[in-house]
């Protein structure tokens, strides 16, 4: 209904292409373009998944040692809500005068950005589980590591996974940020070279393509939950 309220409504209104181009406008310039397009798409998503494998690996281990240890969990929590409370924005030139023009700074704001959530997911689905049924297994001989396989991990899946889903969104996010401050490609580089040319067609166009790999990757996290995790009917 949006699209086609949009695709009626400006020609109609007299708004032209450079202000904003039509839906039908914007696909047929992704058409035109593909493989321009396809080229950057691909650099940005190789960004977005190395950087959210990383956050993944990191802040799963981190939350555990969060979970584990009281010292380190108060010496850890309050540097990380420093750190998220940066604006990574700010963070971003910085990241390219220590680590180069290249694939590493997009990648490491990919990381900070997905990293945070994906802790605290982990840490408060670990800490959900129902501590009556922690002595139950124990009591019944139970180690510290069959009670973690059998009982801790697949009750804090749900919550690992919530964080995962906004971790991706966001590792998208880091990695067009730090396309937008020094890069040669992807998507939010080629939406620079348009701004810089006038050319609004291509820089919806490349918007449209960054939010569609949003959603292709947070439904691929979705899928992989749901062939993971015990699927209970909602309370509606």
């Amino acid at each position: 209904m949006i699209l086609l309220v949009w695709q009626v409504g400006v020609p109609l209104a007299g708004i032209s292409d450079f202000i904003l181009p039509t839906p039908i406008a914007i696909l047929e310039r992704i058409a035109v373009d593909y493989r321009l397009i396809l080229t950057n798409s691909l650099v940005t998503i190789l960004e977005t998944l190395t950087g959210f494998a990383i956050a993944t690996v990191a802040g799963i281990a981190l939350a555990l040692a969060i979970f584990y240890s009281r010292v380190f969990e108060r010496a850890v929590y309050p540097l990380l809500v420093a750190l998220q409370t940066i604006p990574k924005v700010a963070l971003a030139p910085l990241l390219v005068l220590y680590l180069g023009y290249g694939f590493a700074p997009k990648c490491f704001l990919a990381l900070l950005l997905a990293f945070f959530p994906i802790i605290i997911a982990t840490v408060v689905g670990l800490q959900g589980l129902d501590k009556a049924m922690v002595d139950l297994v124990r009591s019944m001989g139970a180690n510290e590591w069959q009670t973690f396989f059998k009982i801790r991990l697949p009750a804090a899946l749900p919550s690992i996974f919530g964080g995962l889903k906004v971790g991706i969104s966001l590792a998208v996010i880091g990695a067009v940020i730090g396309e937008y401050v020094a890069a040669e490609h992807g998507l939010g580089y080629l939406q620079l070279q348009a701004g810089a040319q006038f050319d609004t067609t291509l820089s919806f166009a490349a918007m449209i393509v960054i939010a569609f790999i949003g959603i292709a990757l947070f439904w691929a996290i979705d899928f992989c939950e749901r062939r993971a995790v015990f699927q209970r009917e909602p309370a509606k």
